[in-house]
């Protein structure tokens, strides 16, 4: 794999390389690139060295493709727009590189064990973040709550609910209908949660103040 240093200057990583530590295809790393460049730029001051590699091709010929040159640091600032597992085959190379610069032997076992622990760690992180951003909101209730309290299902308590006119189905989630839009009985709470390929989502859905709660109680009642 090519890296570049010497004359003291610090060690490099091509777009070309990272992409192939990382699995991804260098159109999509030069795309991540260009759009982490101009915050870069106005923090740093510089851009990323933009360079030409030749390519050889099966024919015998060759042609010129556009490739940054990233430090250790730029490489990693970019690689927090990949998923976990890219960012941690990323940083167990650059420490790959930094101990053969050192002439220190990385057992095959450790790095393995290495790049578990950091999926772990960043799972750890990312769990504890999400539940933070998904803790309950003081004083509603959700649906769920609602139905159970009412020895009712989501299901039958929903459809009540619509059928009175209360809320509606629309784009993938219950919402309150125009009527009681400002009533206070509700209001909209937001679940975040991670995709397959480490990027952050979020759904968002109804919950139920005490005074909806109630409302929903004597509803059913009548």
């Amino acid at each position: 794999m090519a890296t570049m240093s010497g004359n003291g200057e610090e060690q490099r990583m091509t777009s070309l390389d990272i992409a192939e530590v990382t699995g991804k295809m260098h159109k999509h790393v030069l795309q991540a690139i260009r759009t982490m460049e101009p915050a870069w730029e106005k923090v740093h001051g510089t851009k990323f060295r933009l360079m030409q590699i030749r390519k050889e091709l099966p024919n015998g010929g060759y042609r010129l493709v556009p490739a940054f040159s990233l430090t250790k640091t730029e490489s990693l600032y970019v690689a927090t727009k990949f998923n976990d597992e890219a960012r941690a085959r990323l940083v167990l190379r650059w420490e790959q590189l930094e101990r053969e610069r050192l002439g220190v032997r990385i057992p095959e076992q450790r790095l393995l064990v290495t790049e578990k622990e950091i999926l772990m760690k960043g799972d750890e992180i990312r769990r504890s973040s999400i539940a933070s951003e998904n803790a309950d909101a003081d004083g509603c209730f959700t649906v769920r709550q609602i139905a159970e309290m009412m020895q009712s299902t989501v299901k039958e308590l929903n459809k009540q609910l619509v059928k009175a006119g209360i809320q509606f189905w629309n784009g993938g989630r219950y919402k309150l209908t125009e009527q009681y839009a400002d009533s206070g009985l509700a209001q909209e709470r937001s679940f975040h949660y991670y995709s397959l390929d480490g990027e952050k989502k979020e759904r968002k859905y109804l919950v139920w103040t005490r005074e909806g709660a109630e409302f929903i109680k004597l509803m059913s009642n009548e």
